[in-house]
């Protein structure tokens, strides 16, 4: 990858972009959901622009695939608690709507970029 920074990747721009809608979402879960869910939704949503940052600063691209992949699984995560949200009736598909595609336009950049790294270092 040829970004100086990860700053100036998209994939994390988008992954900042993403923990705004959550924390605005969080707010529309009940109180008692404010050590629990919520704190999920946060820790998971912060995880992955976190993991971008972390592995586009190490020093090998093997290091770099396998944080962007911990980013995968937390947005994987976060996906899920989305879904439980709705189920538990705490908020309606249609308020999720936006944040889930998001989510999913990310875990489908970190995908290509995994491809990428994986096919050049080879």
């Amino acid at each position: 990858m040829s970004a100086k920074s990860f700053r100036d990747l998209i994939v994390w721009q988008k992954s900042i972009d993403l923990v705004v809608e959550v924390y605005q979402l969080i707010k529309r879960l009940p109180k008692e959901e404010i050590y629990s869910l919520s704190n999920q939704m946060r820790r998971s949503s912060v995880s992955i622009p976190s993991n971008i940052a972390e592995g586009q600063q190490r020093k090998t691209t093997k290091e770099f695939v396998n944080f962007l992949s911990i980013a995968k699984g937390s947005n994987a995560e976060l996906q899920t608690q989305l879904i439980i949200c709705v189920r538990l009736g705490y908020l309606t598909d249609e308020q999720i709507k936006p944040t889930m595609t998001l989510s999913e336009e990310i875990s489908k950049m970190l995908t290509k970029i995994c491809e990428t790294l994986q096919t050049t270092n080879h």
